[in-house]
């Protein structure tokens, strides 16, 4: 009875969001939601550090943080999520929250002030991982 057509393309996932954006725009001031992204390249022009999502409201939602191997144990990690809380807090936000699996960057985080507040159990596959976590800006 349905008629549903299959559609996984990467232009159609940005309609559909686009089209929650403008829902719920109906219900609060869109407007603060702003993009937030930081990067470094090193000295060949090649990305080596990436930061990227994006405040609304209290909130900063952080999507992506990502080093190369040889940034990792530096301190760029903790520069550069240091500079996006900072935007986030100028931008008047109160909180960040994030994901990471459990072989991702989750004792990192703790030692920055993140705390889990839901473990999803099982993700993607038996005996993974993955951790929602939130800090107090």
């Amino acid at each position: 009875m349905s008629n549903f057509i299959t559609d996984h393309s990467s232009d159609f996932a940005d309609t559909a969001k686009q089209k929650i954006i403008e829902f719920n725009a109906q219900h609060w001031d869109a407007s603060t939601r702003l993009p937030l992204g930081l990067k470094r390249l090193n000295a060949s022009g090649e990305l080596v550090a990436a930061l990227a999502g994006r405040t609304f409201g209290n909130w900063f939602y952080l999507e992506t943080l990502w080093l190369a191997e040889s940034e990792r144990g530096q301190g760029t990690g903790s520069a550069i999520l240091a500079a996006a809380e900072a935007i986030a807090k100028e931008r008047g936000c109160r909180f960040v929250m994030l994901d990471t699996l459990d072989f991702q960057a989750r004792p990192f985080y703790e030692r920055l002030g993140y705390e889990v507040q839901l473990t999803q159990q099982d993700y993607p596959f038996a005996g993974g991982a993955k951790y929602f976590m939130m800090k107090v800006l």
